[in-house]
């Protein structure tokens, strides 16, 4: 049988024949994900099992990224509880301080996810992996705290709509934009419990990273996994990262999908997800204007070197607006000097940016970056629920890091083009 990209990883870590869509598939895993929101909740689970110790040392990535650095006596004790736990289980990727990122960027960054691997995490956002050709899915803490004991999990497997993106879009145009406008097609529940498997000529010009913002976002669409082909890109990217033995991963021709879904870009513009839902979404001509209190650069969407650089391309030589707060997190410590090396940081200081630590920060209404009641920020993370960043009162639209620079020095949502 034919298999799409999420049969053919699956298959990869099971036993036994993966099966048509809505079969289930008993699966081993390759790495086992939480931070210090979810990891607590799985420990307690996992020390209510009985469990001994994990299932493999190296193969459990504990990150403490949302409320650090710690935000509070309650997000301390959060944090060594899992510190804690993974001294005594002997856990080799536990990351705090100074060395921890953004999960979903500082995993790939440090070679523990990749091609044909499977992933389990206790964060909706741990589909990130897919932009590397990783099966790679959100859980509750409970599955994960089983995944850690046994290293091995089930899953449904997943039907496919393939997604294939065509043409040349406009300048500032990427990723970011290609999802959004996909989420604005299909909606947030377009693609519920189902594989996103993106492919076109667009998709294949894309950078890794790119990939991995669009693949982030899958779950804003409902999907459980978003997947792309692993190329000479992703080899590349992988071999960069440490890895070895990783192979080019691609569907089977006539692998059977749901539906497909086409997108050309050709001459499309930056789009923006306005409140209160990623579907709500506009080219961002339709929303120029609307005047903004805070612009945040950032996350495990947006957060990573090249987003940095294409945010500084538009800061270079302007300043945000007065009466804007410039929010710019670097996701991990490699991005933060990186961004250093390269003049990026002095370049969003001139701005007048508050340049802060590699956390999660805002996105999730953490800290560095709450809203009152009343304001409105541009940002480009991935979510805009009401009352994700802050008051139940404010309104958090989301972009690329290009519109985001643009809107804080005019102070309004705008284009770089408007500058």
């Amino acid at each position: 049988m034919p298999q799409t990209l999420a049969q053919k990883i699956l298959q990869r870590h099971c036993d036994e024949p993966v099966g048509e869509a809505g079969s289930i598939a008993r699966c081993r895993v390759s790495l086992v994900l939480a931070n210090d929101i979810t990891a607590p909740l799985a420990i307690k689970s996992f020390e209510a099992m009985g469990a001994g110790g994990v299932f493999h040392q190296e193969r459990v990535a504990l990150v403490c990224d949302h409320f650090t650095p710690n935000k509070d006596i309650d997000s301390a004790e959060q944090v060594r509880l899992v510190r804690e736990f993974a001294r005594r289980m002997g856990v080799v990727h536990y990351y705090e301080g100074g060395e921890v990122g953004v999960e979903h960027a500082l995993l790939p960054e440090l070679g523990l996810v990749g091609p044909g691997d499977v992933v389990v995490g206790a964060d909706s956002h741990t589909c990130t992996y897919g932009g590397l050709g990783a099966f790679a899915t959100g859980m509750g803490s409970t599955d994960i705290a089983a995944a850690m004991a046994l290293g091995e999990t089930w899953f449904k497997v997943p039907p496919t709509i393939r997604v294939e993106i065509d043409g040349t879009p406009g300048e500032h145009v990427g990723g970011k934009d290609y999802i959004l406008r996909l989420i604005g097609e299909i909606g947030v529940a377009g693609a519920l419990y189902k594989a996103l498997e993106f492919g076109g000529a667009a998709v294949r010009a894309l950078s890794v990273e790119g990939r991995m913002t669009m693949a982030n976002m899958a779950i804003e669409a409902g999907g459980k996994v978003g997947l792309f082909a692993a190329d000479e890109r992703t080899l590349a990217y992988a071999a960069a990262a440490g890895r070895a033995g990783d192979a080019a991963l691609a569907p089977d021709p006539g692998a059977a999908y749901e539906r497909t879904v086409r997108l050309d870009v050709t001459g499309m513009e930056p789009q923006v997800a306005c409140p209160h839902l990623p579907e709500n979404v506009r080219p961002v001509s339709e929303v120029r204007g609307v005047a903004i209190h805070q612009a945040v650069i950032g996350s495990c969407t947006n957060g990573r070197i090249e987003d940095l650089r294409e945010a500084a391309a538009v800061l270079r030589g302007r300043r945000a607006a007065r009466g804007v707060r410039l929010i710019v997190l670097p996701a991990t410590p490699g991005i933060w000097r990186q961004a250093l090396k390269e003049g990026l940081l002095e370049v969003f200081m001139d701005a007048g940016a508050v340049v802060g630590p590699p956390t999660c920060g805002p996105c999730l209404g953490g800290h560095m970056g709450i809203l009152a009641s009343g304001e409105r920020t541009i940002a480009t993370t991935n979510r805009n629920f009401k009352g994700r960043m802050g008051s139940l009162e404010s309104e958090v639209y989301l972009s690329g890091p290009a519109v985001a620079a643009a809107s804080a020095v005019v102070g309004a949502i705008a284009a770089p083009a408007d500058l």
